[in-house]
C-alpha cells in the first residue's frame, strides 16, 4: 500500500481538493486497495473545520464528492506516509521544518510531477478555485502516472494478494 498525504496551509482548500481529486482518479482505475490518501495543513488555524464552501462547490461542479475535516500535520504523519505532496514553497519549508529535515526524499511540490515546479496559488487569496482545481488535477494525474511507472511492483503485489 502506498500512503499519500497532500498538504497546504490550512487544510480547507487546496489539500482537501487534492485528496478528493486523487481519490477519484485512484477509484476510477480500481486502485483503491493500493492506496491510503489523506490531507493536512501546516497550521492549526482551521483545525476541525470542513472544506471551504467555494472549494467544495468547485469539486461538486467536477463531479467529485466528499467530505473533509481540517487537521494539522505532525512529524508522525510525515514519517507514516510514503509521499508528502505540498501545494507551494511555503508548505514545503514548513513540512521540512516539522520533520526536522529528516524526510526530504519523500516531500515534493505537487506541480513538480508536471515538469513545472511552480506553486499552486492559494484560492483563499486569489478566489480562483477553478485555476487551483485545474493545477491540482494536472498534478494528481501526473503523480499517478509517475507511481504507475515507478512503483509498478507495488500494484503488481496488490493484484496478487
Amino acid at each position: 500500500m502506498i500512503s499519500v498525504a497532500f498538504v497546504c496551509l490550512g487544510n480547507i482548500c487546496r489539500s482537501p481538493m487534492a485528496e478528493l481529486i486523487f481519490k477519484k482518479l485512484v477509484e476510477e482505475r480500481g486502485l483503491n486497495p493500493s492506496f491510503k490518501i489523506t490531507s493536512f495543513g501546516t497550521s492549526d488555524w482551521e483545525e476541525g473545520n470542513p472544506i471551504y464552501p467555494p472549494a467544495k462547490r468547485t469539486l461538486e461542479r467536477h463531479n467529485i464528492p466528499g467530505e473533509h475535516i481540517a487537521k494539522q500535520i505532525s512529524k508522525r504523519d510525515i514519517l507514516n506516509n510514503d509521499y508528502i505532496l505540498v501545494m507551494d514553497t511555503n508548505n514545503l519549508f514548513a513540512v521540512l521544518s516539522i520533520s526536522g529535515d529528516s524526510c526530504s526524499e519523500k516531500i515534493f511540490k505537487l506541480r513538480a510531477f508536471t515538469g513545472d515546479n511552480s506553486d499552486i496559488a492559494d484560492p483563499w487569496y486569489t478566489l480562483n478555485f477553478e485555476k487551483a482545481y485545474s493545477d491540482i488535477e494536472e498534478g494528481c494525474i501526473k503523480f499517478l502516472e509517475y507511481l504507475l511507472k515507478e512503483r509498478k511492483e507495488a500494484f503488481d503485489y496488490d493484484k496478487r494478494h
